[in-house]
Formats: C-alpha cells, structure tokens, sequence
C-alpha cells in the first residue's frame, strides 16, 4: 500500500476535533486516541494582545479553513486517480 493511500485510511476513519488545550495553543487532534495533535496554533504574545478574547475563534477558523482546503485537495487528486483507472 503507498504512503498515501495508508494516510488516507487512517485520516478517513478518524474523527478530528478543534480544542483550546489549558497552554493556550488551538490544536486539530484526533478524538479516539492520545497521540499528538494533528496540527497545533501557538499565537505570539503580542498576537495574543490584540486578538484578545477572539483568539480561540481565529485559531478554530484557521484550523476549519485548512480542513476544508485538505479536504478539497483529497476529493480532487481521487477523481483524477479514477478517471485515470477509467478503462474506455
């Protein structure tokens, strides 16, 4: 199996989550284990400064943001890949 196709399975059967941990950075992790976030959003304390309390939801749509574009990005390379296996 390629690289790719063992992260799509693994990526396709987990659920993700957004959270705020009590350091203060916004991580993308995985819900059914404990492994180590996803993707984690630390801000500068002068960033922190002026976002103030909209911090975690600038992190949550940062995080959302790129979920999505990953998941586009996905959804494009396997309909490329299919038509590519199309016998005509």
């Amino acid at each position: 199996m390629e690289k790719k196709e063992e992260l799509s399975d693994v990526m396709s059967s987990s659920v993700l989550e957004i959270v705020e941990l009590p350091t203060g950075e916004i991580v993308l992790r995985k819900i059914d284990d404990d492994s180590e976030p996803l993707v984690k959003i630390q801000f500068s304390e002068e960033a922190k400064l002026f976002l103030g309390d909209t911090k975690a939801g600038i992190g949550r749509a940062m995080l959302g943001a790129g979920v999505q574009l990953v998941s586009r990005i996905y959804d494009q390379e396997v309909l490329a890949e299919a038509e590519l296996e199309t016998l005509h």
